[in-house]
């Protein structure tokens, strides 16, 4: 399978939060890069298309996100808030 992602993805496993609209949800980061994550859920159902993932180590690191994919407990993310690399 051809490697579509513009930065690598490095493998982690860090409890985290999806939260949106006031409720909160634990997840747990499987991977992450600068564009996107991946992450495992108890049940995707209950997880909304736009939301802010939060690290559970440190709170203050807030990702906008939407997901992008769903299979199974598995959810691929996009990173909404990415700073642009300038153009060369």
């Amino acid at each position: 399978m051809e490697e579509k992602r513009k930065y690598p993805r490095t493998e982690i496993e860090e409890p985290a939060y999806v939260s949106s609209g006031g409720s909160v949800m634990r997840c747990v980061v499987r991977n992450i890069s600068l564009e996107g994550a991946a992450i495992d859920v108890e049940n995707p159902a209950f997880v909304p298309q736009h939301f802010r993932l939060v690290m559970a180590k440190d709170s203050s690191i807030v990702h906008e996100c939407r997901v992008a994919w769903i299979k199974k407990n598995r959810i691929g993310l996009t990173f909404m808030n990415v700073v642009q690399e300038p153009p060369e």
